[in-house]
């Protein structure tokens, strides 16, 4: 299950995590993301030995959308040893969001 992340728990659930990242940046009412959101969850369990998933409330953490330059929502965060190293906005479905962890995570 995806951990929801803050302001505060970012850089250590995140930033310092030992596995890479998945960080999506969403909103309550957003529709494509309300869509998303069974979607990630589901992805989250089945490779979550592999990879971290997380959450971050853009309504919520604000500095943290402006710290990455979240302009849209639904957007993914990409992170491996801390660095962020891509970045994926709009609505993905289960195939496409499985092959773009693979493609940026490995």
């Amino acid at each position: 299950m995806a951990l929801i992340v803050t302001n505060q728990t970012f850089q250590n659930e995140v930033l310092k995590a030992s596995k890479p990242a998945v960080v999506d940046v969403f909103a309550t009412w957003c529709g494509p993301c309300k869509m998303m959101l069974p979607i990630f969850e589901e992805i989250s369990k089945e490779l979550g030995d592999t990879y971290t998933f997380a959450k971050l409330n853009i309504d919520e953490e604000r500095d943290l959308a402006i710290q990455y330059n979240i302009s849209s929502i639904p957007t993914l965060l990409f992170f491996k040893g801390g660095d962020l190293i891509a970045k994926e906005s709009g609505y993905l479905n289960k195939d496409a969001l499985t092959a773009k962890i693979k493609e940026h995570l490995g």
